[in-house]
């Protein structure tokens, strides 16, 4: 049965807009070489990856049913789709779903592909000559947003092939500035003013060396936050970016932080003078925990009689992720008596720090190996003596344990020179910004 094409639109009525690039003729020839490339425009989506039935191979239409041109289709990636699964779904034939794969591939990594993303698929309806049923037809091409800013379009080439095209998504930057009172948590109130919950990690990342947030909030504390937005051309959001500037008031006093960038290209927060919020070790290397053991002299869970205890527990979920609290290189990693797993780690000639009960280590983890500051090198559990899921953290000063609550935290990058008077012209500028957004109290939003 001999097929021919006919340009059709499906009954789901998508449109499809052609942009003619360089050296990228449009549909029906043109000078120059390349592929055109198909931009999707407002193609309906379809939920659990599933092709709507006009779509499927097994329910064929009649020329009735449908009006001229391509159609496109957008597919919503469930958990565990591929996109070549996705592809097979349409109808698409094995082999241009492996050439258009493949073309993707110069740009994006098809494996990185994550539930929630939207892939639409372009067609070109098929119909024999023997018969008024359609066939699924020809594969035109693809197009999926690789981030927030860019967009891939994979088409066809006229000579045979695919060609993929990163496109840079044009988008409206802005500032969201967000304050309010903390009454018992300040991701919950943080939440409740709006904050999202990816900006207020960062936010809580940005403190977190010198802030216990289990014990240093207090009910009347405050906070402020500006980040930044970022809209598409029909006003969606589409991300939520980088926090600018931030502060915390705590017991009644103001801690700054700025975001800034400096010569030789690291991006780091910074406070009013200039000196890194990142300080060479973390007070707590694991989120959500619980303190539930104090370092000091205390009557052992296990062995019942007094003894110091030379660090802090943090009780906390089996399998809750623990971080590496600064960067360094292990010199011990595996069973190690009461301590069960086990892994040490040095960062100078002044601190290392240790940590135990673990129920596995991070792949990957060894002696010699090194590890950045926040890595995760291992998994909460019972392991040694232990009667529950904890971590047991210590840090030691010339080798020896000291009290990671009380410990002066040796400091993180100090500007100076030029490059802290740039700093402070960038500090000039974000302070007039969040002055000019300063009300109402609780949300307030500037245009860049």
């Amino acid at each position: 049965m001999r097929l021919r094409i006919i340009p059709i639109v499906a009954v789901i009525g998508a449109a499809v807009a052609w942009h003619n690039l360089p050296g990228v003729p449009a549909p029906g020839g043109g000078a120059g070489g390349g592929a055109f490339v198909p931009t999707i425009a407002k193609a309906p989506v379809f939920l659990g990856n599933r092709v709507p039935p006009a779509l499927r191979t097994g329910r064929q239409y009649r020329p009735s049913e449908v009006r001229a041109g391509p159609y496109s289709f957008t597919f919503k990636v469930g958990p565990g789709d591929t996109i070549a699964g996705l592809l097979a779904d349409a109808g698409i034939s094995r082999q241009d779903a492996h050439a258009a794969i493949a073309a993707l591939n110069r740009h994006y990594d098809p494996r990185l592909i994550r539930p929630g993303q939207k892939i639409t698929i372009t067609i070109l309806p098929a119909i024999a000559e023997d018969s008024d049923a359609l066939s699924p037809g020809r594969f035109l091409g693809l197009s999926l947003a690789s981030d927030y800013g860019h967009e891939i379009i994979v088409g066809r080439r006229p000579g045979g092939g695919f060609q993929a095209t990163k496109l840079e998504r044009p988008l409206r930057r802005s500032v969201l500035r967000v304050a309010g009172k903390i009454r018992h948590s300040l991701f919950v109130a943080g939440g409740k003013a709006g904050i999202p919950a990816a900006v207020l990690a960062e936010l809580i990342g940005a403190y977190s060396w010198d802030v216990d947030f289990q014990r240093d909030i207090r009910p009347g504390d405050g906070f402020e936050v500006m980040f930044k937005r970022f809209h598409d051309a029909d006003g969606n959001l589409v991300h939520n970016g980088a926090i600018v500037h931030a502060a915390l008031t705590l017991s009644g006093e103001r801690h700054p932080v700025y975001l800034h960038t400096t010569a030789d290209g690291q991006t780091d927060y910074f406070d009013e003078k200039g000196e890194s919020a990142r300080k060479t070790l973390m007070r707590t290397p694991i989120d959500g925990a619980r303190l539930s053991s104090a370092f000091g002299k205390r009557r052992h869970p296990v062995l019942g009689y007094s003894r110091m205890h030379r660090g802090v527990d943090f009780a906390a979920p089996a399998g809750t992720p623990i971080y590496d609290a600064g960067q360094g290189s292990i010199v011990y990693a595996g069973r190690k008596g009461a301590y069960g797993n086990y892994i040490r780690l040095r960062h100078n000639r002044l601190y290392a720090t240790a940590y135990a009960h673990m129920r596995r280590f991070a792949r990957g983890m060894a002696k010699g190996r090194r590890v950045k500051q926040g890595q995760i090198i291992g998994y909460v559990g019972s392991t040694g003596r232990s009667t529950g899921p904890h971590l047991h953290y210590e840090i030691l000063r010339q080798g020896r344990r000291v009290n990671p609550l009380k410990v002066t935290m040796p400091s993180g990058r100090k500007l100076k020179g030029k490059e802290l008077k740039l700093f402070k012209a960038v500090k000039a500028e974000i302070d007039r910004r969040a002055a000019a957004i300063a009300a109402p109290p609780l949300v307030a939003r500037a245009e860049k």
